[in-house]
């Protein structure tokens, strides 16, 4: 059993801190020294998961904030199992805050994604975010179909997501200002509802690495639970580099194919591989690394049928 510092559990009302490291003693302490401003006076408990560091994470955490409960797991189990032991380690809070180490949040974010639960009832808030160069993440996403596939393959995601239930990835600036439902976000910041956790269940870990949030989040819409994106709470994301990591590309790409399979049948899900073919081939021909890397994976029946681990991404960190 891993061995976990002992700390008093979250109290009731309070929202537990879910940190998920793997080798991020770079980035994690900018996060640290957010999180006084992002919850101001929000009570809260700090759980930081290590998915097996060797670079100083776990003894930098002990020293930036003793006050944390950290919990080295002593294997990398990816994201959706760090999050589920972080969850398991705060009983009795009211939300779970889910936080990459390369997050910074911003004056009073934590309140009002609080804020935004209690007025709207949904499962999942999530905060308006900006990249390190202050331009706004297109974060927003809707649910993953053929024809949405199919316009991201022919069009491009960002010209795609301009129009409106077309493209997956939300790229109409305008969309940013305001709140409202949407299908899922990206999984760097979420505030998710003691309720929300408790109907939904455990996050999927057989997924590793990416498409984890969106599973959670079409189940937390499934029964009832809405994500609502609040543009007046502000957090920055430095972001991990999938776009230019062939390893990190081929897992996202073919987690993509895994998601859409377990909701759709077998004919649906043939098509929808063969858009992805498509759209990584065509991009392969153009020479992008990262293209050519899915391409492969998508062709090889040993990569679909096998499950992700740290095998999946080699010696490049989990980040997102």
């Amino acid at each position: 059993m891993a061995e976990t510092d002992p700390a008093t559990p979250a109290a009731d009302g309070a929202v537990a801190v879910v940190v998920v490291t793997y080798n991020s003693a770079d980035v994690l302490p900018g996060l640290l020294e957010s999180l006084p401003a992002g919850l101001r006076d929000v009570p809260s408990t700090l759980v930081v998961v290590d998915n097996d560091s060797r670079d100083g994470t776990v003894e930098l955490v002990r020293s930036m904030a003793p006050e944390a409960v950290v919990v080295p797991t002593g294997r990398n189990g990816g994201y959706a199992a760090g999050i589920n032991r972080g969850v398991s380690e705060a009983p009795g809070c009211a939300a779970v805050l889910v936080l990459n180490p390369d997050v910074r949040l911003g004056e009073g974010c934590v309140a009002e994604l609080l804020g935004a639960l209690r007025r709207t009832g949904a499962g999942i808030a999530v905060p308006r975010l900006e990249n390190a160069r202050g331009a706004v993440i297109s974060s927003r996403r809707r649910e993953p179909t053929l024809l949405r596939a199919a316009a991201d393959a022919l069009l491009g995601a960002e010209r795609a997501g301009r129009v409106a239930g077309l493209g997956e990835v939300v790229t109409d600036p305008r969309e940013y200002d305001v709140e409202g439902p949407t299908d899922w976000a990206e999984g760097s910041t979420q505030l998710i509802s003691a309720p929300c956790l408790a109907e939904v269940g455990p996050w999927d870990e057989s997924y590793f690495l990416y498409s984890e949030e969106t599973d959670f989040a079409l189940r937390a819409r499934d029964a009832g639970f809405a994500t609502c994106f609040v543009p007046t709470a502000h957090a920055v994301h430095l972001e991990g580099g999938s776009a230019g990591s062939p390893a990190l590309w081929r897992l996202l790409v073919v987690n993509r194919l895994r998601l859409y399979g377990r909701r759709h049948g077998p004919v649906a899900t043939a098509a929808f591989w063969a858009v992805l073919v498509g759209r990584e081939g065509s991009r392969a021909l153009l020479g992008k690394r990262t293209s050519r890397a899915a391409l492969r994976a998508l062709l090889s029946p040993r990569f679909l049928r096998a499950t992700p681990g740290p095998h999946s991404i080699g010696a490049v960190p989990s980040g997102r």
